[in-house]
């Protein structure tokens, strides 16, 4: 269940604040450019959607592998408005907002809330629990209950996450209500939810329900579980950074946490460079085409963790934070001793 109230972490000095600040400005020209080459193939790409489906189903399913990149990458147009990043102005990055958060079904003040307490509390140990990826330590694992671990155990399985874990994260998880939140975040969700059960019955209307499923079902699989594995692999690599509150630090959670995944050009297009994961954190201020010259400039960057392709798709065989070794590991390691130093 979503929840409002979390424990946050400490505002921290961030000392490359004044050196990323040339980087934090939107130029209006390419964020237009930005929608338009996001939203409106997306909206484009639908009614012809519609039509393949009176020609062939495999044409619909061709044509659904652009539309989901299209809808990827209006996701990060959405992410960054959630920041403040992508214009200038708060009123527009709050209705653009509004309007992406409809096409990936997704309230935008609920989802701006968690999103930031993610960015406040990523890689602290003591802040687990909203906005990230469920990680259990070895400990915990070893001391929890047989339905917790098999429930862990089921959910970390890539079987899960990246097929049931879109749907649950793009279409059920952020139609809950919960009790505890603030009327802003509640009256999002609710709103969010009449205006996309009165849009989807309106195009169920027009081209009936089986049709909307038959399209709408593979982009929600393939969009979604391109959106969840790269969220899940900018945090949960080999020798990323977790640490109790007291030794926590804004700075070395963005730089030694987040990762910095080498894409080819195609999927750096569709993801918004977000695999620049590690200036994002640094500074969620900077707009998505400008992450790239900001990692070239600037010297802090230059000796992040990289992730390969191939590292990120291994990265799933990673379940536990070990704390004794300092780094997540997989169920079969967590199980092996702990190898002690030799005496000089």
């Amino acid at each position: 269940m979503q929840t409002e109230e979390r424990p946050r972490a400490a505002v921290q000095h961030n000392p490359w604040r004044a050196q990323l600040q040339p980087y934090s400005t939107p130029d209006p020209k390419r964020t237009w450019l930005d929608l338009a080459t996001s939203v409106l193939p997306y909206l484009l790409l639908w009614p012809a959607m519609v039509w393949s489906l009176d020609v062939s189903y495999w044409l619909t399913l061709l044509l659904a592998v652009p539309a989901s990149g299209f809808l990827l990458r209006t996701f990060i147009m959405f992410h960054d408005c959630g920041h403040g990043s992508l214009f200038v102005s708060k009123r527009a990055n709050t209705w653009v907002g509004r309007f992406t958060g409809l096409l990936v079904f997704t309230p935008y003040a609920s989802w701006r809330h968690s999103h930031a307490v993610h960015h406040a509390t990523a890689g602290d140990l003591d802040r687990r629990g909203e906005g990230d990826v469920p990680t259990m330590t070895v400990a915990e694992f070893n001391a929890a209950s047989l339905p917790v671990r098999i429930g862990y155990r089921l959910f970390r399985s890539p079987l899960i996450l990246f097929t049931f874990g879109p749907i649950w994260s793009f279409t059920v998880y952020p139609r809950l209500i919960n009790r505890n939140m603030r009327p802003r975040i509640r009256n999002s969700v609710l709103i969010t939810n009449v205006v996309l059960a009165a849009s989807i019955a309106a195009v169920c209307w027009l081209i009936g329900w089986q049709a909307f499923l038959l399209i709408q079902g593979p982009m929600v699989l393939m969009a979604g579980g391109a959106g969840v594995w790269l969220f899940f692999v900018q945090h949960q690599f080999e020798d990323t950074y977790w640490e109790t509150t007291g030794e926590w630090t804004y700075a070395d959670a963005a730089l030694r946490g987040s990762s910095y995944l080498k894409l080819p050009q195609p999927l750096k297009f569709f993801s918004g460079n977000i695999g620049l994961h590690h200036v994002h954190h640094l500074s969620a201020r900077v707009p998505n085409y400008k992450l790239q010259a900001a990692h070239d400039d600037l010297e802090v960057f230059h000796d992040v963790p990289v992730l390969t392709v191939w590292d990120a798709l291994k990265a799933p065989r990673l379940k536990l934070w070990d704390e004794e070794r300092g780094r997540i590991v997989t169920f079969r390691e967590a199980r092996q001793p702990v190898a002690k130093p030799v005496p000089a």
